[in-house]
């Protein structure tokens, strides 16, 4: 046989449908298996845009107020969290919709796509299930595409509801129309990047952490590229966000910044597929490093399993939010300088009459969310331990059930205060560094306002672990619905007039804003005891019911 009779079978039609047999059974399969949590990501991304686009013209009583309400965008700041502002010095509703919320539905649609293929891929790999199914009639790339149709028809859902969201609101069509596109652009570009790097590593935990650092990445640039600049910079264009926000709904209609992640879309998938085809079932391209031929005395104990468990998550977490905390404290001069021309709404979201305090409080809640969730991730990760197997090996040995858990949470619990400290050290440094007044009580403000979130962060955790203890199928449903809530709630609750009580489920609204504001202890102490509480009730539910895997 020649070579090209050799090459011929591997570029036939028939060895193309023979890699994808079994894709409709898988994907259906994967429907069925997730059917509540992409219920609850497609509902909620369409809820938050149908609820956005309604809010505003609620709260807002005239034009005159919606362009004031629309300096909040405009400035540097406002670009820095939003977006690049397009139409601001014009603003109508829907433009005031698209420049300051539809880059959280676009954030939302792609965390959700990149989950769905790592887990569906990697994470199933990992867990052993995909080497049983592919035992039997099962093509090499079913399980790829199988994930692929799954988070393409869950963004086309969730989009679709978000154009009914803001045609709800009596928007322009063209414009919906373009604020789904572009939603839908984001989630299936991040869908090629999850499965670009599910190949890469060999575990689920690293390949979402590869794809969520493209993310975060993205954003980041975003950010520098919309700050410099109204309408965005050439930075912009290096970010996939920044694509999608470039089309700028409702005020030019432009439709082919999305021609760029379209191509990219489709490069990534089809890199994918091919690099399925270059690596073993269960093995990545980059292989893991081999351990020391001796294991450390540490691993001999409960507390050293679960740092080794825990590290490479938290230390990840950790460095991002320290370059954020440093980044966000290294705005505090612009801030002063930029006071007497920021809107009113501003004092809103930065809690108080004092703008300056304001920043330095709302930097700490802001931070002290996203250490929440790596708290979650954390959690998520002990899950992980057990569902994949490994809890039920480790105790097998001399290891009681309740040590087990406890030295993950202990380990948990003292990563979470290292990174609240080192984040208000980085905040706190970096504003120092810039002010010209007062350099030394505004570090001590900062810090001290990233410890007082403490207690909150402690709340979040005990109310995880208690979920992981009784219901551990609910524990990333619920971890990250909290964190998500009190987000959305610390961001948009005061300038959308939400009622009260929805403000007090957000656990974080409970403390007193420090430095605006002296500390309370009363919701100090009880959100710690709330805390220690919600972590003694998970030890025991995790006592108490069976080790399951799946």
């Amino acid at each position: 046989m020649n070579a090209a009779a050799r090459w011929a079978p591997t570029v036939t039609g028939s060895s193309v449908q023979e890699s994808l047999t079994g894709t409709v059974l898988l994907l259906r399969f994967m429907l069925r298996q997730d059917r509540l949590r992409l219920s609850l990501w497609v509902l909620g991304i369409g809820l938050m845009s149908f609820y956005v686009a309604n809010a505003v013209q609620a709260i807002v009583s005239d034009e005159e107020e919606l362009v004031q309400m629309a300096g909040v965008f405009t400035d540097p700041v406002g670009r820095l969290m939003t977006g690049p502002a397009y139409g601001m010095a014009e603003p109508t509703f829907e433009r005031f919709y698209a420049a300051g919320y539809a880059l959280f539905i676009y954030l939302l649609i792609a965390l959700m796509s990149l989950f769905t293929v790592t887990r569906h891929t990697r994470g199933e790999e990992a867990s052993g299930r995909a080497e049983l199914l592919r035992a039997n009639v099962l093509g090499r790339h079913a399980t790829l595409a199988a994930a692929v149709l799954l988070v393409f028809l869950s963004t086309i859902c969730a989009t679709f509801l978000v154009m009914l969201g803001a045609l709800s609101g009596g928007f322009a069509v063209p414009g919906s129309l373009l604020i789904a596109g572009s939603g839908a652009a984001v989630g299936l570009f991040f869908a090629a990047v999850g499965a670009v790097s599910a190949q890469l590593t060999e575990a689920s935990r690293a390949a979402s952490a590869v794809a969520g650092s493209v993310l975060g990445l993205s954003y980041l640039i975003r950010m520098g590229g919309d700050a410099a600049a109204p309408g965005g910079t050439t930075l912009s264009w290096f970010s996939p966000l920044g694509w999608s926000q470039q089309t700028a709904p409702y005020v030019q209609d432009r439709w082919w910044p999305l021609l760029l992640p379209g191509a990219l879309t489709v490069a990534g998938l089809l890199w994918a597929f091919h690099l399925s085809t270059r690596r073993d079932l269960g093995a990545g391209l980059f292989p893991g490093r081999p351990g020391p031929a001796r294991a450390r005395p540490s691993l001999g104990t409960p507390l050293g399993i679960a740092w080794e468990s825990l590290r490479g998550g938290l230390r990840g977490w950790g460095l991002a939010l320290v370059l954020c905390g440093a980044m966000f404290g290294g705005y505090a001069q612009t801030m002063v300088e930029a006071a007497g021309d920021l809107p009113e709404q501003f004092q809103q979201v930065f809690t108080g009459e004092s703008l300056m305090l304001g920043y330095l409080a709302y930097i700490g809640l802001f931070l002290a969310i996203l250490v929440a969730a790596a708290g979650v991730n954390a959690v998520q990760q002990i899950r992980g331990e057990e569902s994949q197997g490994r809890a039920a090996m480790l105790l097998t040995a001399p290891l009681g059930r309740r040590g087990w858990l406890i030295a993950h949470v202990a380990v948990l619990v003292l990563g979470l205060a290292l990174i609240l400290l080192l984040v208000g050290l980085a905040t706190g440094g970096a504003a120092a560094a810039v002010l010209h007044q007062d350099r030394a009580q505004h570090f001590v403000d900062l810090l001290l306002a990233s410890l007082h979130q403490g207690p909150a962060v402690l709340a979040v955790l005990g109310l995880v672990v208690a979920v992981f203890g009784w219901a551990p199928r609910f524990t990333g449903v619920i971890g990250w619905a909290v964190v998500g809530y009190a987000a959305v709630m610390t961001n948009f609750g005061r300038l959308l007039d939400l009622p009260g009580v929805m403000q007090n489920f957000n656990v974080f609204s409970h403390l007193s804003p420090y430095p605006v504001e002296p500390v309370t202890w009363a919701p100090v102490l009880v959100l710690s005891a709330l805390g220690v509480a919600g972590l003694m009730l998970g030890v025991l539910g995790w006592q108490r019911r069976e080790i399951t895997s799946g």
